[in-house]
């Protein structure tokens, strides 16, 4: 490994040094590849296009996300920049100079990329979903269509994965071979999905199943481990010696709090998609309305922007854990039920009048 993670460090030196002019670009494809993204922004757009497809993205991020959570604890990947200051592979204590970021001090384990991972995995879902549509053509023209679309798509979706791995490794929190590893897994449980139809139809009841079973293996998994003395969360104290910046540590960054994040979001999209709310509102008449979908894209996009600006205290780990579940889970919940609910509520109530 400390060969590949040498060669690793060569890499990013290589793009802090001679591609300093795209910093600002590739900061902000860290971002894009957010997985916190997946639920402000690309779930309230596909949701209200189309359930099935946003019922998807969420299985699949949080999915994902729970299994990124297992496979960092047992491949116990290492960061370039803590890395880089404990090696002792480098003569005379002659460690190599990687320039860190605001968002490279991530406290979790660094294999394989989380942001790779649920950036390919979303996209895959948008691009396949997309593509759905024009399968469905017949006559030449639209076959060529078809396959032009195809092409297109999926070159947008490597260069954006490509942009992503780029960019999470130039600031240092991941080696090249763990954002690889991370697109390829990303899509390998996107396209599991692909073959699971039954989400679709699941109960409240399947999803608190699902929900005990993540958060149950997964604290399990962390005790026994910690029974035969192996702390998995041993990156953690790394991430606090190495930063640059003590202010760039942020507890939602660490292994738990992922974990609650996505049990929240699994918990608000089960509560929705079972609630009297969405069988009114997305069920009734008007949500074939084209209007009806647009003030609801445009209704919980604006309501989970105005979410992100409530910040949650940190200085209470549990506390912070209780909050996150709530905040998590409360946005699916404001894009399935709440907001279509006010939506059509308003539309029926216009409908009146005008009448």
């Amino acid at each position: 490994m400390d060969l590949l993670h040498s060669n690793g460090v060569l890499i990013i030196q290589h793009l802090q040094r001679d591609y300093r002019a795209y910093q600002d670009f590739l900061n902000f494809m860290s971002h894009v590849g957010d997985p916190r993204n997946i639920f402000s922004i690309y779930f309230p757009l596909w949701f209200q296009l189309n359930q099935v497809v946003g019922t998807k993205m969420i299985w699949v991020a949080v999915i994902g996300d729970w299994f990124n959570l297992i496979f960092k604890w047992i491949l116990f990947g290492h960061r370039p920049y803590w890395w880089v200051q404990e090696t002792m592979i480098y003569p005379n204590q002659s460690s190599p100079c990687l320039e860190q970021f605001p968002i490279t001090c991530e406290t979790g384990p660094g294999s394989p990329s989380g942001h790779a991972m649920g950036s390919s995995g979303i996209w895959y879902v948008m691009v396949t979903a997309a593509l759905s549509y024009t399968v469905r053509w017949k006559d030449k023209s639209a076959v060529t269509l078809h396959r032009l679309t195809w092409s297109f798509l999926w070159s947008i979706f490597w260069i954006i994965q490509i942009s992503v791995c780029i960019s999470r490794v130039f600031i240092a929190t991941h080696f090249p071979h763990q954002v690889i590893l991370g697109v390829f897994a990303g899509i390998l449980v996107a396209e599991a999905f692909e073959h699971t139809p039954a989400i679709q139809t699941a109960s409240l009841r399947i999803y608190i199943k699902t929900n005990l079973f993540l958060f149950i293996f997964a604290l399990g998994f962390y005790l026994v481990l910690k029974l035969l003395d192996i702390d998995l969360l041993w990156s953690v104290p790394k991430a606090k010696k190495w930063c640059a910046n003590p202010d760039w540590i942020n507890i939602d960054t660490t292994p738990f709090a992922g974990l609650v994040r996505n049990l929240g979001a699994l918990s608000g999209l089960g509560l929705g998609i079972n609630s009297e709310m969405f069988i009114t509102s997305c069920k009734g008449k008007n949500s074939c309305k084209i209007s009806f979908r647009i003030l609801c894209i445009a209704a919980s996009l604006a309501t989970l922007q105005l979410y992100n600006l409530v910040k949650i205290p940190t200085h209470t780990e549990y506390l912070f854990y209780a909050l996150s579940f709530c905040k998590s889970a409360a946005m699916p919940l404001t894009v399935v039920a709440l907001v279509p609910y006010c939506v059509h509520s308003l539309m029926r109530t216009t409908e009146k009048k005008l009448n």
